[in-house]
């Protein structure tokens, strides 16, 4: 079955569940959603894992592009999945995934079992800056499905950053939970790599280099250097106003215009979590960070 047609499939199950009790949709719908990133996941090349508002957008731009210089595809085209591989088989199928639906699919809640023979660049940031900018995300972007599905606080909630950020289902405390199990995961796995957001921001070139080789689809360092000043901050700002990428590049549009709030580029800062909170508050995160397992490389003030 077709990707566009599992999605159809998934709605008209919803549609006839509306019914059920809460509960039994959500797991309903939260089992369709896993099946269908499944199929995904058999089919393609590498997965690019990461906890949301990780810098993930910036990343599949910086990949569009270099792929787009490779195989001389559209520069409108934003990677999504296989659409750049049916362009050219030489480009690689890319399963961007949080691993949450297929937890639901496969009954692995702790194992990351269903990832083994693959690539997986694992893209990890501060739980700090993640937080704060799922807020916002929260506030101004996610549908109130989403929100109910995943365990975010409901729809309209008076709820302010510093209570978000301390939710047990939604802030830094479950964000450090996910990347740990995740370091816990990489013996078993074995073909991972660890890109941390602030290291692409210090030196994106050498990032995404390193995830070209490791993904197998290396490209010249001219393209490199094309491929980042293309997803330089000011150029994804504006591509954003002007929605300039066409399919799946519709999620890379904001919520509102007059609002920057709602933005999918916001900030892109490192540490701007300090402009929100306290320096107690910094304090008490800084503790929840120093649970992370070092290999990530955080804990403690980060430069």
């Amino acid at each position: 079955m077709a990707e566009n047609a599992r999605v159809v499939v998934r709605h008209l199950i919803m549609l006839l569940c509306f019914w059920l009790p809460a509960a039994r949709r959500k797991k309903i719908e939260r089992w369709l959603r896993g099946r269908e990133e499944f199929k995904k996941l058999e089919k393609c090349d590498w997965v690019l894992m990461s906890w949301g508002k990780s810098g993930r957008t910036w990343l599949r731009v910086m990949l569009s592009r270099a792929y787009q210089l490779k195989s001389g595809v559209d520069a409108h085209e934003l990677l999504d999945f296989d659409n750049l591989k049916k362009l050219d088989p030489q480009l690689p199928a890319v399963f961007f995934t949080h691993n949450n639906y297929l937890r639901d699919y496969t009954g692995n809640e702790e194992s990351k079992a269903h990832f083994k023979g693959k690539r997986v660049v694992l893209l990890v940031r501060d739980p700090r800056d993640v937080a704060v900018s799922q807020f916002f995300q929260w506030q101004y972007r996610m549908r109130p499905n989403k929100k109910f599905i995943n365990d975010y606080p409901p729809h309209g909630s008076d709820i302010g950053l510093w209570d978000f950020v301390l939710d047990k289902d939604a802030g830094v405390q479950r964000i450090v939970d996910y990347t740990n199990g995740w370091a816990r995961a990489i013996p078993e796995l074995k073909d991972v790599l660890i890109v941390r957001y602030e290291d692409m921001r210090a030196d994106p070139a050498a990032v995404l280099s390193s995830i070209l080789e490791f993904t197998g689809t290396p490209v010249t360092p001219e393209q490199v250097r094309e491929a980042v000043d293309f997803a330089a901050y000011d150029n994804m700002k504006k591509m954003e106003q002007e929605k300039f990428f066409k399919g799946g590049g519709t999620r890379v549009k904001p919520g509102d215009m007059d609002n920057p709030q709602s933005f999918k580029v916001r900030k892109a800062k490192v540490g701007g979590y300090r402009d929100y909170f306290t320096d107690e508050q910094c304090e008490q995160l800084e503790a929840l960070v120093a649970q992370l397992d070092p290999v990530f490389g955080y804990g403690g003030e980060q430069p």
